[in-house]
């Protein structure tokens, strides 16, 4: 059975593999639980707590976009941001 906790992307990298495979536009970096992955548009992350679904703060972006601008866009963001 697949494990999703250790199924998910650790880099931009890795999330525009899994959206390329599974023909998904957007890849994200969910900075709570500190995973990347790919979604499709609007789609929130998140964990359930106590039976009530907590929205995680995700950086959501094209993903036609390389991992290096991926990752020269979150950077400004969080520097834009700090306090996000």
């Amino acid at each position: 059975m697949p494990d999703p906790v250790n199924d998910m992307a650790k880099s931009w990298k890795e999330a525009k593999e899994c959206a390329a495979r599974e023909g998904l536009p957007h890849v994200y970096h969910d900075c709570d639980a500190e995973v990347y992955g790919a979604c499709r548009p609007g789609e929130t992350q998140g964990s359930f707590s106590e039976g009530t679904f907590v929205e995680h703060r995700c950086i959501c972006m094209p993903a036609n976009l390389s991992p290096e601008e991926l990752e020269t866009k979150e950077r400004k963001f969080h520097l834009d941001n700090p306090d996000w």
